[in-house]
Parts: C-alpha cells; structure tokens; sequence
C-alpha cells in the first residue's frame, strides 16, 4: 500500500528545517556560542564590579558629598589622606591584620589538612563540621563573638573570673591592644577551614606512591612534607593565600560588627574608614579615595602570583 505526500504538507515539511538552520547554525558554532553564554555573566561583572569602580574613581577625582556634585580636583583627595594621621594608622591596622591572619589561617589549615588526610574515625562528619564557621554568615557569627568578648556578660572573661584566674573582667574591645587582637583571632577562626579544606583537596590528589618511594629512600616526614607534598600542592596553596590576602585586606563585615574600627581607630581598616568617611560622614569623594588605596597593593598582589605561577610551569 503507497500513500502520497500532500504538495503543501511536503513543502512545510522542506521548508522547517530551513527556517530551523539559521539559528541553529549560530547556536553550532563555537566562536558564536561562547560569547553569546558570557553575556549574562559579562552584564553582572559591569554592573556590580565595572560600574561601582569607574564610578568610585570618578569620586575620588571631585570633592563631592552627598547631595552636592563637587568639582574636579585631581589628586588631593588621595594626597589629603597620605597626610592624615587616622589614615595612616588605618594603613597600618590593614597590614598588620592581613599578615598576621594569613600566616596563622596558612599554617593552621595545612596542619588540618594534614590531619584529615589522614585515615581517622567519623573523617566525613569531621569535615563537614570543619565548614561551619566558613558557611555561617559573617554577621551572624560576629555577634555571637561579640557577646563572648563583651567586657560585662563575656563568657570568658565569666569563666576566667570564677576559676579564680582574674579578678575583673577582660576589656576584649575595650583596650585598643585587645581588641585588634580578638579581630584577627576571630578572622583566623573564620579562614582557617577554607584553607584546610582547599589544601586537603589538594592533598588528596597526590598520588600515594610518591610517598612510598620517598620512605624507600629513607626520608622521614618531614623530607616528605618537604620535598613531596610542599612542591606537589604549591599551586593550590598560593591561588588559595592570593584569594585569602584579598579578602582578608579587604575586610569589612567582621571588624565593622565587632568593633565598628574603634576603639580610637585602633582597629580601623580600609573598608571600614572609607564606609565611616563616605557613608556616615558624607564625604563620598574621601571615602572612594580611601577605598581606592587598596587597588595598588591588590593589583601588584595579582601580578606577582600570575608571574609566579607562569614561571613554575615554563
């Protein structure tokens, strides 16, 4: 039995794929796809990142505050803070913060990376609790470390008074010492599991035959740590401390929530005096100044891991 094709049903049928082809051409091709997939993520890098930096260098070049346009004055914003005593203590607090957090956050999450590498009891539980003050918002966690730290209700200063080991409560943030001190303990304690649980990602691609050659040849382990893991998860470890310095250098909810950069400005650092001086003082054009001091130190951040990293795998 044959049957026959309408005219007017074959021609729709010849003619769909035709209309169907040209999308289907542009979708096909890579050079054509690829950018056509990067435009939403291209749309929220300028909006959220392009166009609030190009604005804050505008500001940084007037003399504007809020409700007032301001008039061009080129550098003097950034000359005015190079000269100003707080800045300069703020610069100060910023180094001083990063360095000593990333050390501590770089050597405290290689040992638990270490550690969980390793064949333990309930490791899977472990991890995942290992995560908690990395996932927890960081506003939320701050305040339960503000109430531990408050000079009144503290719990430790309270469990230190009644095991007779002090006889008034500790100033935590009181005491410009302190309370530098009780900023970068917490910073610590919020880093440390991205750097464990980065490194032990790491880790955990080494194969284990390298370490069995190695004791073959006698190396305890520390010359395996050295001359095996070390090199092995260099990679890893400087992308991980690059991201880290970043956002350390860049920090603005733990200190703001804990100590608001007080007290005397002894815990100020650059994202929190530039909130302070553009925000709640109105000086938008100071404030964008100050924010804009941390792009230098950033970028050439950026520049020497790049180069180190090309370098390594020439």
């Amino acid at each position: 039995m044959s049957t026959r094709m309408n005219p007017t049903t074959a021609a729709a049928a010849v003619a769909y794929p035709a209309r169907r082809s040209w999308w289907r051409d542009i979708l096909e091709r890579e050079g054509t796809l690829g950018p056509i997939l990067m435009i939403p993520a291209l749309a929220i890098l300028v909006m959220f990142i392009a166009y609030p930096f190009v604005l804050g260098i505008i500001y940084s070049l007037v003399n504007a505050r809020i409700g007032v346009p301001g008039t061009f004055v080129g550098l003097d914003n950034f000359i005015a803070n190079a000269q100003n005593g707080i800045f300069q203590q703020t610069m100060r607090n910023t180094f001083v913060y990063t360095g000593i957090t990333t050390v501590f956050k770089l050597g405290l999450g290689m040992a638990l990376a270490l550690v969980m590498n390793q064949h333990i009891p309930f490791k899977g539980i472990i991890r995942a609790s290992l995560l908690l003050p990395w996932i927890i918002p960081t506003a939320l966690s701050t305040l339960a470390w503000l109430w531990i730290f408050d000079s009144t209700y503290g719990i430790i200063s309270w469990a230190l008074k009644n095991m007779g080991f002090i006889k008034t409560n500790i100033p935590f943030l009181g005491d410009p010492t302190l309370a530098m001190g009780s900023v970068i303990a917490v910073n610590i304690w919020r880093g440390t599991p991205f750097f464990a649980i980065s490194l032990l990602a790491g880790l955990q691609t080494i194969s284990q035959d390298l370490y069995e050659a190695a004791a073959i040849d006698g190396a305890n382990a520390v010359q395996r740590f050295r001359h095996v893991t070390l090199p092995l998860i260099m990679p890893v470890l400087t992308i991980v401390t690059l991201f880290s310095i970043i956002w350390t250098f860049a920090d603005f909810q733990l200190v703001y929530v804990l100590t608001r950069g007080g007290p005397t400005n002894s815990t100020h650092l650059l994202a929190t005096l530039a909130y302070q001086i553009g925000m709640s003082a109105g000086e938008l054009s100071n404030g964008a100044a100050i924010s804009l001091w941390m792009f230098p130190f950033m970028a050439a951040l950026v520049v020497a891991v790049l180069w180190y990293q090309r370098r390594e795998t020439v």
